[in-house]
């Protein structure tokens, strides 16, 4: 069983919160990392129950103080989006007795994004995010780039490994299961994956009347990945209404396969303003646009927006579990100078990340954290170009090139940020 980085913010959470909600895509490991909590001798016993049973899901829609008073706290519920009505229940049952740990709820939609869910349990539920594997937790490592970027001295850490086991982690992506399989059969997972989203998950969250569309319409997205969203160009390729067609796009981001990557800005420039779009995981990302480790070898064009997104994930992988907490934006201008990463951390705090798909570098590639430095003055801390070399190379004052394995050898700091 692969070591979340989540089960440390979860199991802090039950001391003090009485409802702990982990959401995520289908297949990231909510399941395996509640029941992980449930039969720890260090917790107290407790009761699990799934709304993928049909008997518990009727129960719990019908009636749902019925169903709580069935599946008595401290109580494990799964897939709890399939049943929005306790919600109202699970508040007043805290409101009557308020015991940390009262409740842990899983989720594979953003439950929060439901109409008036996302008030019914303020203050009283702490929302933990689960995505797929950071090639940290694949690797049994700590992944602390983003952690050390915002220290007052970098100090990158990296194993330098060949080009073809870079390619192989980003086509095997970070799901637990497709992770563990030969290539064969991680499409086939993939494949029923897709299926599954779209029959049941798809239809529980929202009534789309051009479902037999969403296939194209996620194909499309990683076929584009790493660009900005133009929602215009969209509709007219898929031939959905433009106003449909955000709607499915804020679906596909409800049911954490799309994520968007707002645009960074001081408010005084002309800067970009659009969002840029990635797929959740490469591995499902490959399977999507057919690119194998032999086509991301072999085409360039293809490599970069592949890599981009790669580094895009692991990036909000650590922001959610950094103690800088920083946010993940991007910058471009007009003349399409860009970065194509900017966390800025809660104390404001700015760090550049661009990403290039080679070996070899050149002064120009430092140009777009060059401007991001001089936007950002005093607040700029660092930049750094992630590149497939081996070697941590200086390109300016403030600005540096390190190895893609950075990502994930890099420790994180023993006292935070």
């Amino acid at each position: 069983m692969f070591e979340r980085k989540a089960a440390v913010k979860v199991k802090e959470a039950l001391t003090d919160t009485p409802v702990v909600l982990i959401h995520g895509a289908r297949q990231t490991g909510k399941s395996t990392l509640a029941q992980s909590l449930s039969t720890s001798p260090r917790e107290p016993l407790r009761t699990s129950v799934t709304l993928d049973d049909p008997i518990a899901l009727s129960l719990a829609k019908r009636d749902p103080a019925a169903f709580l008073n069935t599946y008595k706290s401290p109580v494990t519920i799964d897939e709890i989006q399939r049943a929005p009505e306790l919600f109202l229940a699970i508040k007043l049952a805290v409101d009557k007795k308020r015991t940390p740990g009262s409740f842990i709820l899983t989720g594979s939609s953003n439950v929060l994004a439901m109409p008036r869910l996302a008030d019914s349990l303020a203050g009283r539920m702490e929302v933990i995010d689960l995505m797929p594997l950071s090639q940290g937790e694949i690797e049994g490592m700590e992944d602390g780039l983003v952690e050390s970027l915002f220290d007052q001295e970098f100090v990158p850490v990296f194993k330098p490994e060949g080009s073809s086991e870079l390619l192989n982690r980003i086509v095997a992506g970070g799901y637990p299961e497709p992770v563990q399989r030969t290539s064969r059969r991680r499409a086939d997972w993939f494949e029923s994956y897709i299926r599954t989203i779209l029959e049941r998950d798809v239809k529980d969250f929202a009534n789309i009347e051009a479902l037999s569309q969403m296939p194209y319409l996620l194909s499309l997205l990683a076929s584009r990945s790493g660009s900005t969203l133009n929602v215009s160009s969209l509709a007219g390729e898929t031939g959905i209404a433009y106003t449909s067609l955000r709607r499915y796009l804020s679906l596909l981001e409800n049911l954490f396969l799309l994520k968007l990557v707002p645009a960074w800005s001081t408010g005084k420039e002309n800067l970009a303003k659009t969002p840029k779009a990635y797929l959740l995981d490469t591995g499902l990302l490959c399977h999507l646009t057919q690119t194998s480790v032999d086509a991301l070898r072999s085409d360039p064009l293809r490599l970069k927006p592949t890599l981009e997104n790669f580094v895009a994930m692991e990036l909000v992988k650590q922001c959610t579990f950094s103690p800088a907490k920083p946010w993940l934006r991007h910058l471009r201008t007009v003349r399409h100078l860009q970065v194509d990463f900017v966390l800025e951390s809660r104390a404001k705090q700015i760090v550049g990340v661009q990403v290039k798909p080679s070996e070899t570098l050149h002064p120009d590639d430092a140009n777009g954290l060059r401007f991001l430095k001089e936007l950002a003055g005093t607040n700029f801390k660092r930049g750094i170009v992630l590149y497939l070399g081996s070697e941590r190379v200086p390109l300016d004052d403030g600005i540096e090139a390190v190895p893609v394995q950075s990502l994930w050898g890099t420790p994180r700091l023993a006292s935070g940020a």
